[in-house]
């Protein structure tokens, strides 16, 4: 993409509204602009962001098993009515009559809806098991909307319902789910840390939350410094084996990490050495429960067992705020220049800085880069306007693509171009082929 014939509507100050640095860094990177409280139009660099993020949620749900579907974001109320939540979800719930006078609901959560579609067509243990998921926009209305995508009213979330015949089944479901939610984190450059938590609205024993540390978290999290040292790395996990999910889920649990609605200050001290004992601020960026039969056996979803008696299947479901993983990088990863995506979620792989616009072999030598990277499967963007070089750096740290690639007539008479990470500020001159040959490597491992 030539940046001169992108939309990119950068704001040079900082909005007064915005709190928290990822609302500001979103706004001043021409991201998205707010429509009403808590609202927001998604721009062309956020959408593509927001686009990459969903794009690995849907890969790891696959690699996992699960099934995509598409519900409505209107429900009718009678589901919800059905399964006893309609009055007791409250006023973050936006209720509506349709011109029937029917009372119509804007999605928040759709345990009743997927609940539905599962008695309608499945009635024989031999389908189980089900995992269905969808990728869609929720309202749940806020009593004080703010910080930007991070607490919004209209929100993209992932949200998945598994069916299972048992509560073994149903739990092996719950450990799958952590492990993809965990690779699914670590492709975006995140360490997110999975929290024993409280089940809220949803209901259910078992529920984990997994939070980002970050300084403008909304949860005070106590944790076992132990916990950061963790990785999912390249290991290659069987989501059928019992036995590897429970493993991977036992490391990942066995240390101490609570947030302040669960943490136990005895059991705190108790079981983490004091040299390893953290208090810090978390973002929470997606959660999974376990809920038994709550929800089938109050709308009737049963199936045949091996024995020809019906029994309800047991059921959990699973979240990824989508568009608040967004905001939760930002918060994680920027510096006072602005955004630093990491490699897995960036809008463009490289940025190109044409220095003299118009001089005939630096306009030749970025036009060669731009057909090499877009040939390597790669989308680079070229600062092909004619503003000052400051001006031109000033919008490439803003928006905070990993890699940079600066081009000028004294470089070219060396036969280097300056390729720049983002993340370390360092600088290298090479030869043109070998930059490209190095940015290229860099996202074959992406």
């Amino acid at each position: 993409m030539r940046l001169s014939r992108y939309f990119l509507p950068v704001l040079k100050e900082n909005p007064s509204e915005a709190q928290i640095v990822s609302h500001r860094l979103m706004l001043r990177a021409g991201m998205i602009k707010q429509q009403s409280a808590g609202i927001y139009s998604w721009l062309p660099l956020g959408f593509k962001v927001l686009r990459k993020i969903e794009n690995i949620v849907h890969e790891e749900q696959a690699r996992a098993g699960h099934i995509a579907i598409q519900m409505p974001i209107l429900q009718g109320a009678d589901l919800w009515r059905e399964s006893g939540r309609y009055d007791d979800y409250g006023q973050e719930m936006l209720r509506m009559q349709d011109r029937h006078g029917r009372d119509m609901l804007y999605t928040p959560t759709a345990e009743e809806m997927v609940t539905d579609i599962f008695r309608s067509h499945v009635s024989s243990y031999k389908d189980l098991p089900l995992t269905l998921y969808q990728i869609q926009w929720k309202f749940r209305d806020e009593i004080r909307p703010r910080f930007g995508v991070m607490r919004g009213r209209e929100f993209y979330m992932k949200d998945g319902y598994n069916f299972d015949l048992t509560k073994e089944d149903a739990l092996h479901a719950y450990n799958r789910h952590l492990v993809s939610y965990l690779r699914t984190y670590e492709r975006m450059g995140l360490q997110a840390i999975p929290m024993r938590a409280d089940s809220g609205p949803i209901g259910g024993d078992d529920t984990h939350e997994f939070l980002v540390l970050a300084e403008t978290g909304e949860s005070e999290v106590f944790y076992d410094s132990a916990v950061t040292d963790l990785s999912f790395g390249d290991r290659v996990i069987d989501y059928d084996s019992v036995e590897q999910c429970q493993a991977v889920l036992e490391e990942f649990t066995s240390k101490y990490a609570r947030t302040d609605e669960t943490h136990d200050e005895a059991a705190f001290h108790e079981r983490v050495p004091e040299e390893r004992r953290r208090v810090a601020r978390g973002i929470e960026v997606g959660q999974i429960f376990y809920f038994g039969t709550k929800y089938s056996d109050a709308m009737g979803a049963e199936v045949q067992g091996p024995d020809g008696k019906k029994v309800p299947v047991h059921m959990g479901s699973h979240g990824i705020g989508v568009s608040r993983l967004l905001g939760a990088i930002i918060e994680a990863s920027h510096d006072d220049k602005g955004i630093i995506w990491p490699e897995g979620v960036t809008p463009f792989h490289v940025g190109i800085v044409n220095l003299k616009q118009g001089d005939d072999e630096a306009d030749a030598a970025c036009e060669s880069l731009y057909k090499a990277f877009e040939a390597a499967g790669l989308e680079p963007l070229y600062d092909d306007r004619t503003e000052r070089a400051g001006g031109k750096f000033a919008t490439m740290d803003l928006i905070g693509l990993p890699w940079r690639i600066t081009v000028g007539p004294r470089g070219l008479k060396n036969g280097v171009v300056e390729l720049t990470c983002r993340r370390t500020g360092t600088s290298e001159e090479l030869p043109p082929e070998q930059a490209i040959a190095k940015v290229v490597e860099i996202y074959s491992h992406h």
